[in-house]
């Protein structure tokens, strides 16, 4: 009688994993990699307002994930100001900063006390980190204008630099 008990609960041990790995749903954010196009995030800004990323297209976009309690983000924001504040006046360049778990008050004093004028978003269903594989701050993904990853950098970096203000030129002016 054991023998059978045993043979019936491995029966329902199987039958139930089964069913959880025949009703899975199927994963819907696919990592993006360079030379592909993201999946359309949807954004909220400061004051509410919403974009998708596929409402940028036409324009290269620097899209960067930081936080106020990373130093590392902390410290390449200066140069992201630079960068915004000299081809931001260029249609064909868009910056968008999405905020890392982070408060959104907390970033928002922060901006105002150091004058930073950059974009700042909320991605609030969390699939950017999905979307582009983020495995911490800051991340930084370069789009062209037909909206496909064209460069990641992981860590850091000197966005107002000679070579990354003429390789985002070089972009902007790709037909």
């Amino acid at each position: 009688m054991k023998k059978k008990g045993a043979i019936l609960l491995i029966i329902l041990i199987a039958a139930v994993a089964l069913t959880f790995f025949i009703t899975k749903p199927p994963q819907t954010t696919k990592i993006t990699d360079v030379g592909s196009a993201p999946y359309d995030l949807e954004l909220t800004d400061i004051s509410k307002n919403r974009i998708k990323l596929s409402d940028l297209k036409g324009s290269v976009v620097l899209v960067n994930f930081w936080a106020t309690w990373c130093g590392s983000c902390v410290d390449e924001l200066p140069s992201i100001e630079r960068l915004f504040r000299l081809l931001s006046v260029n249609s064909g360049f868009k910056i968008v900063t999405i905020l890392y778990k982070d408060d959104l008050q907390q970033a928002s004093g922060y901006m105002k006390q150091n004058g930073y004028t950059f974009p700042v978003y909320l991605n609030p269903d969390g699939s950017g980190i999905k979307t582009f594989g983020l495995t911490g701050v800051p991340e930084t993904f370069i789009l062209d204008k037909k909206g496909v990853l064209r460069h990641k950098v992981i860590g850091p970096e000197d966005w107002d630099s000679p070579r990354v203000i003429e390789a985002l030129r070089t972009l902007i002016n790709e037909p």
